[in-house]
């Protein structure tokens, strides 16, 4: 069966891995490609952890509201029942506004977005973050808490919080974070906040997909206990610290992303975090060092299609970020 797995993953431009299959440390080299490519799954397709147990629906069914004021955002954002919520225009907010369960916050157009502050979930569920430029937040751009689940954050711009630019932590589960761009910043992804809580083993399971991390520093994630959390056709550019750090009973699967000027791909321990479980298999590197890897991880539970790591660049620098989603 795995032979076969990677003769498939030589040969093919994408791989539909099934739910099952064995995870074992394996680098291979791949051909660059110049050739335009698109992704075999359609951008605004949610895939990975929060399609799974019931899925994320977010406000679908619900009213439409749009806002233009911080005052109006918040009320949507704090309202019962489901809402989509347009974003019109750019908002300037202060600290972190509470998000109820069932939503859908969108931007309108490729302009419009939150600065200031950002969006908190404690306690909450079935939400979808989409289409939207988070900026110069005084904390985190998205802090994701308390149990939290069933959350997507899907092409959106983030830039120059003063904390982390989107935190999951606090036994937070089913949650896919794809298609989004992160520029300008240190601490970017962090997942799960601290080696004494172990309350969030079980817990803590995101699937990162084509999202772009440009220039950033470290945090591509950093992961504590999730296992399996699965990184998959993200395309790290300057990364300067590391791209994903696995620790504290961690288990990570790095798979099908472009490294490039990425001096260390993927690492373990952290500060006084020991080493977690990390597989890294068909990422391509270019100029970048090499990957760090530890024991084995838990098998991905669900079906997805991977894109081949050499045409990752070209296809998440086009599809990534906001304004592709025709909102």
């Amino acid at each position: 069966m795995l032979t076969t797995l990677r003769r498939r993953w030589r040969s093919t431009a994408a791989v539909s891995v099934v739910a099952g299959a064995a995870v074992v440390a394996t680098a291979l080299t791949m051909l660059p490609s110049t050739a335009a490519v698109t992704p075999k799954i359609a951008a605004g397709t949610l895939v990975g952890w929060a399609a799974q147990n019931g899925g994320t629906t977010g406000g679908n069914g619900g009213s439409t509201v749009t806002v233009t004021t911080a005052s109006a955002l918040d009320s949507a954002l704090q309202a019962s029942g489901a809402r989509i919520i347009k974003v019109s225009g750019t908002i300037t907010v202060s600290g972190m506004r509470k998000v109820t369960s069932n939503k859908t916050i969108q931007g309108v157009g490729s302009g419009s977005g939150i600065r200031g502050g950002g969006l908190s979930m404690s306690n909450v569920s079935n939400i979808i973050i989409q289409n939207l430029t988070f900026s110069g937040s005084s904390d985190d751009a998205i802090n994701v808490q308390d149990n939290s689940h069933h959350i997507w954050i899907d092409h959106n711009v983030f830039t120059s919080a003063t904390d982390g630019l989107v935190d999951i932590r606090l036994g937070s589960d089913f949650i896919t974070v794809s298609w989004n761009i992160t520029r300008s910043h240190d601490k970017t992804f962090l997942l799960g906040s601290d080696d004494s809580n172990t309350g969030d083993r079980g817990k803590l399971r995101v699937s990162y997909h084509h999202n772009w991390f440009d220039g950033t520093n470290q945090r591509h994630p950093r992961v504590r206990f999730g296992n399996p959390v699965h990184v998959y056709n993200n395309y790290y550019a300057r990364t300067a610290s590391y791209g994903v750090a696995s620790t504290t009973e961690a288990g990570v699967l790095v798979e099908g992303n472009y490294f490039e000027n990425v001096s260390r791909p993927t690492t373990l321990a952290q500060g006084t975090s020991p080493n977690g479980k990390l597989v890294q298999r068909n990422n391509h590197f270019v100029s970048s060092g090499t990957p760090m890897t530890n024991g084995t991880v838990n098998a991905i539970p669900y079906a997805y299609t991977l894109d081949t790591a050499s045409q990752v660049k070209s296809i998440v620098s086009a599809g990534a970020g906001v304004g592709k989603l025709g909102l």
